[in-house]
């Protein structure tokens, strides 16, 4: 798998060393059960699957190394890189801007942007609508695109889906960034509605099975 360049001081090695232990013993991840660690008075449970993921590892390594090679250029995020507030604290004391908030209001208008200026977009992924503003600033994304590959791949199966002429259910936070980028790259190729909910759930299925008009 590939290795991402994360700040040392984002990881522990003895955290690594189990994971490494758990992963050589069960490769497929099919043991959910925590690892047990016994210190004496002291016991501790962990559970399987905890920290940075491959996706979250992967804009991390993106975001650091942008700053790096552009010393000189303003560079912004689009709005959080993941939500861990260290690591978007870490980014905005290197001089990264957000641009919005996790909601998707406005902390600095697109207009000041310029086709000079570098935006990230975040594991998250972002809407159709925001990329093509961003588009039409002139500002190419694509090499500071952080978003997370397995997001990308609820896109690509939302797509093919489409082409069977189904409709798509988001389950999701409405206003989270990932369920937006999810419904807007789902939308514009088929019908596509979010629940929230259970409750939300069961009112959809009223309609979809004709119980209500």
């Amino acid at each position: 798998m590939k290795q991402f360049n994360v700040p040392i001081s984002y990881k522990s090695p003895l955290i690594a060393a189990i994971k490494n232990k758990r992963k050589l013993h069960d490769k497929l991840k099919k043991d959910f059960t925590p690892a047990f660690l016994d210190f004496g008075e002291l016991q501790i449970y962990l559970a399987r699957h905890f920290g940075f993921c491959y996706g979250v590892e992967n804009a991390i390594d993106i975001s650091f190394r942008t700053i790096e090679e552009n010393p000189d250029k303003r560079i912004f995020l689009l709005s959080e890189m993941i939500h861990n507030f260290r690591v978007n604290a870490d980014l905005q004391e290197r001089g990264v801007k957000f641009l919005m908030d996790t909601e998707g209001n406005t902390l600095m208008p697109f207009e000041t942007l310029t086709d000079e200026d570098i935006v990230i977009i975040p594991a998250f992924g972002t809407t159709l609508d925001i990329e093509n503003k961003l588009k039409a600033i002139g500002i190419k994304s694509e090499k500071y695109n952080t978003t997370c590959p397995f997001v990308e791949k609820v896109w690509n199966r939302a797509e093919a889906i489409a082409k069977n002429k189904y409709s798509i259910i988001v389950h999701g936070k409405p206003n989270h960034e990932e369920t937006r980028a999810t419904f807007s790259h789902s939308a514009v190729n088929t019908p596509t509605v979010i629940v929230n909910d259970m409750q939300q759930t069961i009112e959809l299925a009223k309609y979809i099975t004709g119980e209500r008009q």
